[in-house]
């Protein structure tokens, strides 16, 4: 079975608390809103702390054009995406050596927040050390699942070439696509919940010799995955894309479709696998908020503290889309012991989920 031997970060350089975003969101809504003091509570409701931007609060504060914004975005993307593979390959934690970036037979990146062709790997490449032989799998427009259906087609692609090593590599700069003159609920919501973050995984076949790569006694082994899109949905979550840039769609239903709609998604997945709930000892799920979060615990019956690093990290981190789930996953490859069973599972536009069932080896 392929598995993940490494995960690494790469954070963006502002660190900005919520307080001090909540404020800015007031000064832009001020005007917009009668009730905005009201509506403001998103921001401490949701629970986060603070969020990493590729940019200062002050960039914010001036218009940009589309192709500022996502200049800023190819710039962002390209140095932060080196900086995650490197720490990647280069990752003591995980690693017993370093691989060389050559050695990778291919990449799949993820990211939904901005647009690039030759897209990033190819520039990225140009960067590091590589082989020109690399394929390179550039995935577009699956928001927040995107992390896990980057993992799910690696998993995939090793099953098909056991030798190979690949990166799964995820980039979101969800900052850089706010839209200052957007005065609708949605965009508040957004500014309260997403942040800007780079992550980038190592998953290896079974004859690619990772016995000799991998520090840890066991590590996730992935042995099944679901994905799931649900008819008729395209206006619960994504993009409106306009003149001015990318403009977000984001329901205020999502909570209420996550626990009608999860539960039967899941038990189906785990069922196919002889599993129920009752025998995962780790929900790797993306938290893509407090109430999302909550909606899972209601949907799977799971005790509270099974979300609890999902929910440090949306503290810590907020919600940095597809990146997030990468996050999450590596703080339980810091801690979890051989034999364990994990669920990892993020939701995104389509309205989809994307489901991965490990077992630690």
């Amino acid at each position: 079975m392929p598995r993940i031997l490494s995960i690494a970060e790469a954070v963006p350089p502002y660190s900005i608390k919520q307080e001090e975003v909540m404020n800015f969101a007031e000064k832009i809504f001020n005007e917009s809103f009668k009730d905005i003091n009201r509506l403001l509570t998103v921001f401490q409701n949701g629970q986060i702390e603070k969020r990493h931007f590729a940019k200062d609060l002050d960039w914010f504060e001036k218009d940009h054009t589309f192709e500022e914004k996502n200049d800023a975005y190819i710039e962002s993307a390209v140095r932060l995406g080196a900086e995650a593979i490197t720490n990647c390959l280069h990752n003591e934690d995980f690693l017993k050596n370093e691989i060389p970036f050559e050695e990778i037979d291919a990449i799949f990146t993820i990211s939904s927040t901005g647009i690039a062709t030759p897209s990033i790997d190819a520039r990225i490449m140009n960067i590091l050390s590589s082989s020109q032989y690399t394929k390179r799998i550039p995935i577009w427009g699956l928001g927040c699942a995107g992390g896990a259906a980057g993992l799910s087609r690696a998993y995939e692609y090793c099953l098909a070439y056991p030798k190979a090593k690949v990166l799964v590599l995820s980039i979101e700069l969800c900052s850089l696509t706010f839209q200052r003159n957007d005065r609708s609920k949605s965009n508040l919501i957004g500014t309260s919940l997403f942040a800007d973050g780079v992550a980038c995984a190592l998953v290896c076949g079974d004859d690619s010799g990772y016995e000799k790569l991998a520090k840890k006694n066991a590590v996730p082994n992935i042995f099944g995955t679901q994905s799931t899109t649900m008819p008729d949905s395209e206006d619960v979550m994504g993009w409106n894309i306009k003149n001015e840039g990318l403009y977000v769609v984001f329901s205020k239903d999502i909570p209420t479709i996550i626990e009608n709609w999860l539960q039967p998604n899941v038990l189906r997945f785990l069922n196919t696998h002889s599993l129920e709930v009752a025998d995962l000892d780790h929900f790797i799920a993306h938290p893509g908020g407090k109430k999302v979060l909550d909606a899972y615990r209601s949907a799977l019956k799971l005790p509270e503290d099974m979300t609890n690093i999902s929910l440090d990290v949306l503290k810590q981190f907020g919600n940095m889309s597809s990146v997030t789930i990468f996050y999450v996953l590596k703080r339980f490859m810091e801690t979890a012991k051989e034999g364990d069973l994990g669920l990892g599972a993020a939701l995104g536009p389509g309205f989809s989920s994307e489901l991965l069932l490990m077992r630690w080896e």
